[in-house]
């Protein structure tokens, strides 16, 4: 991208011009050399000079990337207690509004309630590679986070900020197949985050045939970083398990004799980003893109895992008064203890029997305290507008998969026409959209309980055919 090339030259040019002026013998050498981070950031904020700002906050990002662990520590610690919002002023900025409450106050109190990091944030920004590495302290604060309510604060503007910088009008979508180059195809093997990738011949195998498609999302500033990808497999039919779309003897199609199109993998690659949300994008893109190009497909659905299930379950047998679970139930589903229960027919269908209506309800009854559906990837899917339109059992049998959700997998349906209905069905009042044969697995008495066929899961025959496949190990 010759664009980004030049642009990138020119920021680096200005930088070192930068440190030259910084760096020359004067006084502000002399207390840039000796300062702290605190120091060089307070600097930073007080620079007038867009040579020397970019030269301060280069500084600053070339010695976070030194820190150690407990140095990136205190670092986090000091934009927590050092630069958050000047209370005095936002005091006076209130009191005022109380009086007034005129649009000069509202715009005061606006500004004064602004911590002072969301404006270092900015200003690290500009140095050469900045977005880069402050996408990566957000990775190293999450982490923090996670362990102490004292960053929320922090990390709320680096997703302040991240949202509007990220945003949908600045990232570009480019297919990803066999003759990208190697450097961005090995962060493809890398940061699969669903289904393996075993090496560079697996690669291939999902990306080089006619009827194979992967895209990504990149952003101008980080050329060669993918942000999210999605692989897409055509098919004739909608798959049940994930072994239809990998195995490696599968049957290849003309893609203009497709009528389907699965997407089977999406992958977040930066840790950083975490909440920064692009894949609702990436789908309908990638959706509309594949529509324009092969007028012949008809379906878009998803084959993905219930990553939460297993969890869930876990806790409502531990549980003497979860209501959902008969005393039969329970019996069936210690099944489950025995990782050879996959191997047995007569174990697999009881199991069948009794996980597939709790899987129902699990999705279209269970909730967050926030009123959300409880599985992550449910919560994407259905958040987006699609359709729960059919449960898998044993989709996939790969050790993630059994520990995660006992081998379930979910067609998601993308029907463009039903798609903003759908979400707000679920945004205003709750409601997951599915398909008939999803919620009729819901009433306990129904035939599914009583030892029936769903028609929402294959055969037990033919999972059990399958049984050498299913995903990577």
């Amino acid at each position: 991208m010759p664009g980004t090339s030049f642009f990138s030259d020119m920021l680096q040019g200005i930088t070192e011009r930068g440190r030259k002026l910084l760096f020359a013998g004067s006084r502000a050498a002399d207390v840039a050399a000796e300062a702290n981070l605190e120091t060089l950031c307070e600097m930073l904020l007080s620079s007038r000079g867009e040579a020397s700002g970019m030269a301060i906050a280069a500084e600053i990002l070339a010695r976070w990337s030194k820190l150690d662990s407990d140095g990136v520590e205190a670092f986090l610690h000091v934009l927590s207690e050092k630069f958050g919002a000047d209370t005095v002023k936002l005091d006076k900025a209130v009191d005022r509004y109380r009086t007034e409450k005129s649009p000069s106050a509202i715009i005061a109190l606006h500004g004064a309630a602004e911590p002072r990091r969301q404006e270092l944030l900015r200003r690290l920004n500009h140095a050469p590679g900045g977005t880069a590495k402050l996408v990566r302290i957000r990775q190293q604060l999450l982490a923090s986070k996670d362990r102490s309510d004292e960053f929320r604060a922090v990390d709320s503007d680096f997703a302040h900020l991240f949202s509007s910088w990220f945003n949908r009008g600045f990232l570009t979508l480019r297919p990803i197949d066999w003759s990208t180059p190697a450097h961005i195809l090995e962060k493809i093997i890398k940061y699969e985050a669903v289904h393996e990738i075993a090496g560079w011949e697996e690669l291939r195998r999902r990306l080089a045939p006619a009827d194979r498609r992967c895209f990504a999302f990149f952003h101008p500033r980080l050329t060669d970083e993918p942000l999210v990808f999605v692989e897409v497999a055509l098919a004739r039919s909608v798959p049940g398990a994930i072994r239809d779309v990998l195995d490696e003897g599968r049957e290849q199609i003309d893609p203009d004799q497709a009528t389907t199109a699965v997407f089977y993998s999406i992958s977040n690659c930066q840790e950083g980003l975490r909440g920064i949300s692009f894949g609702n994008f990436l789908i309908k893109q990638v959706v509309e893109d594949l529509r324009r190009d092969l007028p012949g497909l008809r379906n878009f659905v998803t084959l993905s895992p219930v990553p939460g299930f297993a969890r869930w379950l876990a806790r409502a047998r531990t549980s003497e008064a979860e209501p959902l679970l008969t005393e039969e139930d329970r019996k069936v589903l210690g099944l489950l203890d025995d990782p050879a229960w996959v191997d047995d027919a007569n174990a697999a269908n009881e199991i069948e029997r009794v996980l597939l209506p709790l899987a129902a309800h699990y999705f279209l009854i269970e909730r967050t305290p926030e009123g959300r559906p409880v599985d992550p990837v449910a919560r994407f899917h259905l958040g987006n507008g699609a359709r729960l339109d059919r449960l898998n059992f044993l989709g996939d049998r790969s050790a993630k998969a059994m520990q995660q959700g006992h081998g379930l997998m979910v067609n998601y349906l993308y029907k463009l026409e039903d798609i903003e209905a759908n979400h707000e069905a679920l945004a205003q009042r709750g409601e997951v959209t599915a398909s008939p044969a999803v919620k009729s697995l819901l009433g306990r008495n129904g035939e599914s309980r009583r030892g029936g066929r769903s028609e929402i899961s294959r055969p037990f025959a033919q999972v059990m055919n399958d049984r050498t496949g299913g995903g990577r190990k």
